[in-house]
């Protein structure tokens, strides 16, 4: 890579519609497009032929990669986010026939998920065009990673979640200075957050229509840079990704990001990108094609935060042009893969980022993934974020007299 004080960005500052091919101003960028029943963002656009490879720029966290995000070349709202390790899993590799198994950590980020990515190019924006209010609907993560941006950009941010989510995720963005508010019906939320978006001018930070089609389409771009690091701390691209999949933002970003690096001269392949899911309308959308009012069964999960019964088209495109696929685990399962990430890796990342280890034997076993090749798991976020479910499965801590006697009986058991 080469490194500029400053360079050039390759953004054009307008989006082009990914299934008409329509361009699309800035302003009208907020609101998806209705195609067939369902909805579809427009993607910034960019010309590449006037970079050399992969620049980077001495700015903070992600934003090194500025050329290749949807900003101008103003101020940036950062908390050093990304440049996140990779970390190879011998022992859990081992154990599922995957001797290549590596976990992409970003827990490691400022709010300790990989929503940081996004808000960081969704704020950044916001803050470039004027704005003083970001608004995001968010039972988690995304909520805490866009109060926290918004605060260090100085901006107002508002909240609307439900009342079930975990007390970890609110106190953050209350903590953050979030005026964060609860409704009782998730699809409430989208009501009132698609009233103020076009009623008030508050930038949306993440989705608020039905069904369902993403976030905000210049923070997804944020996700490109893990595509980018991965082919710099491997160098090259994996074979596949898991990534645990709600409505499918990280897979777009990282499908568009390892395009680039394709077109930019500097990879030969896509890696095939997977769907891990608690409910499978990833799956139904591969097998009988995208429909947008397709929906499955679902109920409580203990993944949450990717508890989606429909799939969006980005991320079913995003699959389906990189040849990939998709898996589910149920509640076990995915509690299960935390206790063996944890027990065998040490590395503790919540139930909706362990879905995408808790598919990997059912990869194995139908040849969707080999010993040969070389695996990236996206571990999305701390398992410090709702240490009560991780608790509920875990037995009490024995009291014992202080004696080693006592220690060894009830190590015993």
């Amino acid at each position: 890579m080469s490194a500029h004080a400053s360079s050039a960005s390759a953004y054009l500052g307008h989006l082009t519609h990914p299934i008409t091919g329509a361009r699309v101003e800035e302003a009208d960028a907020y609101l998806p497009t209705a195609v067939d029943g369902g909805h579809v963002y427009a993607v910034p656009d960019y010309d590449l032929d006037g970079l050399r490879g992969l620049e980077t720029t001495d700015d903070p966290g992600l934003f090194r990669y500025r050329p290749l995000l949807p900003i101008d070349g103003g101020p940036v709202v950062s908390l050093g986010e990304g440049g996140t390790p990779l970390v190879p899993l011998p022992r859990l590799g081992a154990d599922l026939g995957l001797p290549g198994l590596l976990l992409k950590d970003e827990s490691r980020n400022p709010t300790w998920s990989y929503k940081d990515r996004l808000a960081a190019v969704a704020v950044t924006k916001a803050v470039q065009q004027g704005r003083d209010t970001v608004v995001v609907s968010s039972t988690g993560n995304h909520g805490a990673a866009v109060a926290a941006y918004a605060a260090r950009a100085g901006i107002r941010c508002v909240v609307l979640t439900l009342a079930s989510a975990p007390l970890a995720m609110t106190t953050l963005m209350q903590s953050y200075g979030a005026v964060t508010l609860a409704v009782e019906k998730p699809t409430d939320r989208w009501l009132v957050m698609r009233e103020l978006v076009q009623a008030r001018g508050w930038v949306p930070m993440s989705g608020f229509v039905g069904p369902p089609a993403g976030s905000n389409p210049f923070g997804v771009e944020g996700y490109k840079t893990i595509a980018y690091e991965l082919h710099a701390q491997l160098g090259g691209v994996p074979d596949a990704i898991v990534a645990p999949v709600a409505y499918g933002d990280a897979l777009a970003g990282l499908a568009r990001g390892f395009e680039e690096l394709v077109a930019l001269g500097m990879s030969t392949q896509v890696p095939a990108l997977i769907a891990a899911e608690p409910f499978g309308p990833y799956e139904d959308a591969l097998q009988h094609g995208w429909r947008p009012t397709a929906a499955q069964p679902a109920g409580s999960t203990v993944a949450f935060s990717i508890g989606s019964p429909m799939a969006t088209w980005q991320g079913w495109d995003a699959l389906s042009r990189t040849g990939g696929a998709a898996a589910s685990a149920g509640d076990d399962a995915t509690m299960a893969a935390q206790r063996q990430l944890a027990g065998l890796e040490g590395l503790f990342l919540e139930p909706s980022s362990t879905v995408a280890v808790a598919v990997l034997p059912e990869l194995v076993r139908r040849g969707t993934l080999t010993a040969d090749q070389r695996v990236v798991v996206l571990g999305t976020s701390t398992g410090l974020k709702d240490v009560p479910t991780a608790a509920s499965r875990l037995p009490e801590t024995p009291i014992i007299e202080p004696t080693v006697a006592a220690l060894d009986a009830a190590i015993a058991g």
